[in-house]
């Protein structure tokens, strides 16, 4: 039996890049606009071609006219009674273009016409005096003007009749233009500019290309950096130079990357601070479990000593859950709080603690932009930390204060203080310092004033470890009032 084997198929990407799009969609636009710049301009050199050639006829035969009616021979000074010496006498006095042909026309004794013309250089190959048939249409047209299609080119003419009295021949004045060097000229000047478009689209797909090239450097920059991002490395950013849509884009990126790099920063640190934090009391648990005998007794003590490790993991959980959301941008939602309110709310609420000598100090009444239940929440931490770390009787003040352009809420105990080597590492998370301050020992994590710091700084503030005057430790929680 034969297997086939099925080879799937490489799609072929196929994308235009920004750049080559914006560069086509430039030169069609151009492309479009030249050409119908080009049409519209050939349109209105062959208009005045046109417009040139029926005036220059309407004058001619209108002269004419005019020397039919006032005129006389000069021989004589008697008026014309014959056409062949009236078209004789006007052409010897006329002066044509060089494009142009003046002539005279009388009954012949054939069917062609006899003609006049001027002594002048013309092309005889396209001269109309030589085309006799031509000449007879001409002369036996009842239209006054008109257009003659020769091999040679088109003939533009125009004609005034001579009626005599008498039985002297009939005859007529024409006038004929060669029209093709006059449209020639405006092909001419059509495949000129034509020829310049062709340049200026050029140097526009140059000049284009290398303009687009630049607006677009971050762009690229953009995919490219996006491309390289890992996991393990959110440190690239993107140069940000100028103050155009551009920048802005390379700014939104990088704040974006920020926001990447501190929300996996955050998960690692979760991760990392479970996997540390928690491997002791599961540890504990198993141990406790793999040796658990069958004396009552015996189980008792141990499912006791379960049931605290596992109240102490689900306390572990929550603080680095809530680590971890503090990362989040809706971690508070500030709102207009009196101060004075909510520090005597904390105050009330912390006094359950313990049994200490509470005392609520200095009370503010300004109202300031903030969480409450967050503030809240640090506060009763501080609170908790302070009844920790002290004994029964012992003085623990709650306040709030206005210093200059900020607030600040404090918790001070008058216990033993901090230790100069523990006051940098005591907000860090799972550190408790070198020496514990009070006589009393706790189950927590040593994530309590981690926590308080975190929302100190969701709130664009800090919390401060300062010495209590008599002895002991304060936390400040630092509010900086936003700049309006």
């Amino acid at each position: 039996m034969t297997t086939s084997v099925t080879t799937p198929l490489t799609r072929t990407d196929r994308r235009v890049s920004a750049r080559v799009r914006i560069l086509l969609w430039l030169l069609l636009v151009m492309a479009v606009a030249l050409a119908a710049v080009a049409m519209t301009t050939r349109s209105i050199l062959l208009r005045d071609v046109d417009h040139r050639i029926s005036q220059l006829l309407t004058q001619e035969t209108r002269e004419f006219a005019n020397f039919v009616d006032q005129g006389v021979d000069p021989a004589d000074g008697a008026r014309f009674t014959e056409p062949r010496r009236l078209l004789q006498v006007f052409l010897q006095r006329q002066y044509s273009d060089p494009d142009e042909e003046l002539l005279g026309l009388t009954e012949g004794t054939g069917p062609a016409p006899d003609v006049l013309r001027q002594p002048r250089d013309i092309a005889e190959d396209i001269a109309l005096y030589r085309d006799r048939d031509a000449l007879a249409r001409i002369f036996a047209a009842d239209a006054r003007s008109g257009t003659l299609e020769r091999p040679q080119g088109e003939v533009r003419w125009a004609k005034v009749p001579i009626s005599p009295a008498g039985t002297a021949p009939r005859g007529a004045f024409v006038v004929a233009f060669h029209a093709d060097h006059e449209q020639a000229i405006a092909a001419e000047a059509f495949r000129t500019q034509l020829a310049i478009s062709g340049v200026a689209l050029l140097m526009t797909t140059g000049i284009g290309w290398v303009v687009a090239g630049r607006i677009l450097a971050p762009v690229r920059i953009v995919r490219q950096t996006a491309a390289q991002l890992t996991e393990q490395d959110l440190t690239r950013r993107i140069p940000v130079q100028g103050r155009d849509d551009i920048a802005l884009l390379a700014e939104t990126f990088n704040a974006m990357l920020d926001r990447l790099e501190r929300a996996f920063a955050a998960q690692r640190q979760f991760v990392d601070d479970a996997g540390h934090e928690l491997r002791t009391p599961i540890t504990i648990v198993r141990g406790h479990l793999e040796l658990m005998g069958d004396d009552p007794a015996e189980q008792a003590e141990t499912i006791r000593l379960v049931t605290e490790e596992l109240d102490r993991m689900s306390r572990i959980v929550e603080d680095l859950l809530l680590l971890a959301k503090a990362e989040r941008p809706d971690f508070v939602a500030p709102e207009p709080v009196q101060l004075g309110e909510l520090t005597a709310d904390v105050f009330v609420k912390a006094r359950a603690l313990g049994e200490r000598e509470w005392v609520l100090d200095g009370v503010t009444d300004r109202e300031a932009e903030l969480d409450p239940q967050r503030i809240t929440q640090a506060m009763v931490q501080l609170a908790q930390n302070a009844v920790q770390h002290t004994v029964p009787g012992q003085r623990i003040r709650i306040g709030s204060r206005e210093v200059e352009a900020r607030v600040e809420l404090y918790v001070a105990d008058s216990g033993v203080g901090v230790p100069p080597d523990d006051a940098g590492v005591i907000f860090e998370r799972f550190r408790r310092g070198t020496a514990r301050r009070g006589t009393r020992t706790s189950g927590g994590a040593g994530l309590g004033l981690s926590i308080v710091k975190a929302i100190a700084e969701s709130h664009r503030g800090r919390v401060e470890l300062r010495p209590t005057e008599g002895g002991g430790a304060t936390f400040v929680l630092v509010l900086e009032e936003e700049d309006e």
